[in-house]
């Protein structure tokens, strides 16, 4: 225990200046931790060291190889470094985020009698089915992986039910649920721009936005191919694309190659941009189907934009009535058409309401739960 609370060190791989999700959930729930009195470091990979103070507490960054064909990831590929920094920094809690390459920190955990937790941030056997592994083998190793980490860690997070799932059927009785949450302030359609729309829509009476990573396991191509569609039926549709990754140039030579009105922004840096792309499209495309969560989508709810989710992930759960799920580029091109008849204001009402059950506040008393250790005093509350 230090003057400031408990000191809890966060590991995670695959974080980039240009990664979506893990980054912003990572940054919120430091931010909270720190609020709560407690010592947050983070430990991530990079290009080159680093130790520098931010809003979400100390961040240490540890050289780290960039993983050929993922666009940037990086791993903390040599345990040594990670472990003798473990001993230095001596936490009272440890928060994972990676169930393969950092599985053994759960171990190292144990030995220092340090209560640890693992967080699910992807479904097991859906990611190495979008390898290309058939159902089954996919299902059997997934099961052999989530055995060995929940034996490995004091704890397992879910982020939802679905996530849960493949734990829950191996038997695992560590597992608990913390759901993240959403800037409400920062995230609102306020947003709205009309120049923003003449831009990137190009006049389009239909302006679609799709905010994920371009890799295989996002499946941005369903995306493109459901403008296909769209635009095939009469639709005057256009689709606009932030997000960077290994695919970019295959789905802008299929773009062009197709005379798909499509624009491909890259990352988008700044939150304000992002928020006024959000909030400026009629329907946000989250085709992904191994997301456990899906930050990007729960942002385009909070913008006051319907989603269309991949029916295989959990994010039909997540955005209830406030948007549709399909399974195919077809289903992803009709679910669109319903939404459209839905009044526009009726539509962006329902994607408010429904992100609004989501706050950082809640998910960082969710996951200092899990860690037992003390949560925020309410406001008003007696100190």
């Amino acid at each position: 225990m230090t003057a400031a609370g408990l000191r809890i060190v966060r590991v995670a791989n695959f974080v980039t200046p240009v990664s979506g999700g893990l980054r912003t959930a990572l940054r919120h729930l430091g931010e909270g931790y720190a609020a709560a009195g407690h010592e947050p470091v983070l430990v991530i990979p990079g290009p080159e060291a680093a130790d520098e103070h931010t809003a979400q507490g100390r961040v240490i960054t540890l050289p780290g190889p960039e993983i050929p064909g993922t666009g940037g990831y990086r791993v903390l590929a040599r345990r040594t470094p990670v472990a003798e920094l473990l001993e230095k920094l001596a936490p009272d809690r440890l928060e994972v985020s990676d169930r393969t390459t950092l599985r053994w920190t759960g171990e190292w955990a144990r030995r220092h009698r340090v209560p640890a937790v693992m967080v699910s941030h992807e479904s097991a056997d859906g990611v190495l089915g979008t390898w290309g592994l058939p159902a089954g083998a996919a299902r059997r190793a997934a099961d052999a992986l989530n055995r060995r980490t929940a034996h490995a860690y004091t704890r397992v997070v879910c982020t939802t039910a679905w996530a849960a799932a493949e734990f829950e059927r191996i038997g695992a009785r560590n597992v608990v649920r913390a759901p993240l949450g959403v800037d409400l302030a920062g995230l609102h359609p306020g947003h709205h721009d009309a120049a923003l729309r003449e831009r990137y829509a190009h006049g389009a009476a239909v302006m679609l936005v799709l905010c994920s990573r371009l890799s295989p396991e996002k499946r941005p191509d369903d995306a493109l191919e459901a403008l296909a569609r769209l635009r095939a039926a009469g639709v005057d549709a256009a689709l606009v694309v932030a997000g960077d990754g290994p695919l970019r140039t295959r789905l802008t030579t299929h773009a062009r190659t197709h005379r798909l009105p499509v624009t491909f922004l890259g990352h988008v840096a700044r939150r304000d941009d992002l928020a006024a792309l959000l909030a400026t499209a009629d329907v946000a495309l989250a085709p992904g189907p191994v997301e456990t969560f899906g930050l990007a989508a729960l942002e385009a709810l909070a913008c006051g934009t319907p989603v269309v989710a991949s029916t295989r992930s959990a994010l039909p759960d997540l955005i209830g009535p406030a948007g549709a799920s399909a399974t195919t580029p077809a289903e992803y091109a009709a679910a669109v058409r319903r939404l459209l008849t839905v009044p526009p204001q009726e539509r962006r009402t329902r994607a408010r309401t429904r992100a609004e059950l989501y706050t950082w506040p809640a998910a960082v008393t969710a996951f200092l739960t899990a860690h037992k250790a003390p949560t925020p005093t309410p406001a008003g509350a007696p100190q």
